[in-house]
C-alpha cells in the first residue's frame, strides 16, 4: 500500500510539474532599459510600446521598463548606460545611434536592440546579416536618403541650380561621415545641381549659416539629420521660411511639429514598432548575434500644403 501511495504521489507530482513551470515562467517579470529617446520623441516610444502591447507584454504585469533619459546631454549616456547595466535588465533599448554606442561600450553580455541610420559605419554592427556580439535591431539608409531627398527638392523645384546642404561636423563617426558627403556630392553631379555644404556644430553658427546661404544665392535647403539638427528644428525651419528656401528634410519631425515644407525618409515610429520583436525574441532566448538587422519597409514622402503656399509662386517651387 504504502509503494502504490508513493507511486500515485510520484505520478501526480510528475503531471504538475510542466504546469508549475509554465506558471513559475509565465509569472516572471521581464525587465527592459530603455536608454535615452523619451523626450521629444513621443510618436516613436509610443509605438514601441504598441509593439510590446501586441505582443502581449503589459507594463507592471509581465514587464517593466527602466527609462533612463539624457534629454539632449549626451555626455550623460555613458554613466546612464552603466545605471542600466547595474540594474542587471534584460534587454536594452537604444532607440538611436548615439544611444546605441553607449550601450555597446558599457555592455558585451547584455542584449541591445537599437534603432539606428548607419549600423555599419557607425561601428554598431560589422555586418546586417551577421551583427555578432551582443546587438542587434533595424538600421535605415542614410547615405541612400541623401540623394533621394535631393531628387525629390529638385523636382519641387525644377529651375533650382545650386543647393545649400546644412550639416553638423562631428555628428557621426568618420565612416559615415565621408559617406554621406561623397552621396550628397554625387547625387549632386547626377542632378546637375550644384552644392553648398554649410556648416553648424551649435545653434550659435545657424544665423551665420543661413547668411552664407544667402551669399552662395542658393536656390533650395536640405538638411542631413543629427541630434542637434533634429532638436533645433523649429528655428531651423523658420530660418528656412525667413530666407525663402524651400528645404527638404529625412526625419518627419521637421513636418509634423516644426511646419517644414517636405520630408523624405523612413516611418521612424514603424521602426521602434518593430523594435519591439526583436526585444520579444530575446527574451524568449534567441541570441542577438543570430538576429539579422533589418532595413525600413515602410517610407514617407509628405508635403506640408499650408506651408507650399507660401513658396509657390515666389521660388519657382511647384507643389501642385
Amino acid at each position: 500500500m504504502r509503494l502504490i501511495r508513493l507511486a500515485v504521489i510520484l505520478a501526480a507530482a510528475l503531471s504538475l510539474a510542466p504546469l508549475i513551470a509554465e506558471a513559475q515562467q509565465a509569472a516572471k517579470i521581464a525587465r527592459i532599459g530603455y536608454l535615452g529617446g523619451t523626450v521629444g520623441n513621443k510618436p516613436n516610444h509610443d509605438a514601441f510600446l504598441q509593439g510590446l502591447s501586441d505582443l502581449g507584454y503589459v507594463e507592471g504585469r509581465n514587464v517593466v521598463v527602466d527609462y533612463r533619459d539624457a534629454n539632449g546631454k549626451y555626455e550623460r549616456l555613458p554613466a546612464l548606460a552603466a545605471e542600466l547595466v547595474a540594474l542587471k535588465v534584460d534587454v536594452v533599448v537604444a532607440p538611436a545611434t548615439a544611444f546605441a554606442l553607449a550601450a555597446k561600450q558599457a555592455t558585451s553580455t547584455i542584449p541591445i536592440v537599437f534603432v539606428s541610420l548607419d549600423a555599419v559605419t557607425s561601428g554598431l554592427v560589422t555586418s546586417l546579416a551577421r551583427p555578432g556580439g551582443n546587438l542587434t535591431g533595424l538600421s535605415g539608409l542614410l547615405p541612400d536618403l541623401v540623394g533621394k531627398c535631393l531628387e525629390h527638392l529638385t523636382q519641387a523645384v525644377p529651375r533650382v541650380s545650386r543647393v545649400a546642404v546644412l550639416w553638423q561636423p562631428g555628428a557621426y563617426p568618420e565612416r559615415t561621415e565621408k559617406e554621406l558627403l561623397t552621396a550628397a556630392e554625387g547625387a549632386g553631379r547626377a542632378l546637375g545641381v550644384r552644392l553648398q555644404f554649410v556648416e553648424a556644430r551649435s545653434p550659435a553658427d545657424f544665423d551665420r549659416a543661413f547668411s552664407d546661404m544667402t551669399k552662395a544665392r542658393v536656390g533650395a535647403l536640405t538638411v542631413l539629420p543629427s541630434a542637434l539638427l533634429i532638436r533645433e528644428r523649429k528655428r531651423l525651419v523658420d530660418l528656412a521660411a525667413k530666407h525663402r528656401l524651400p528645404a527638404v528634410y529625412s526625419v518627419t519631425e521637421f513636418v509634423r511639429d516644426a511646419g517644414g515644407l517636405m520630408v523624405y525618409g523612413p516611418n521612424v515610429p514603424d521602426l521602434h514598432r518593430r523594435a519591439a520583436t526583436y526585444v520579444d525574441k530575446i527574451l524568449k532566448g534567441a541570441k542577438p548575434a543570430d538576429l539579422p538587422i533589418e532595413q525600413p519597409t515602410k517610407f514617407e514622402f509628405v508635403i506640408n500644403l499650408k506651408t507650399a503656399k507660401t513658396f509657390s509662386g515666389s521660388c519657382q517651387a511647384t507643389f501642385f
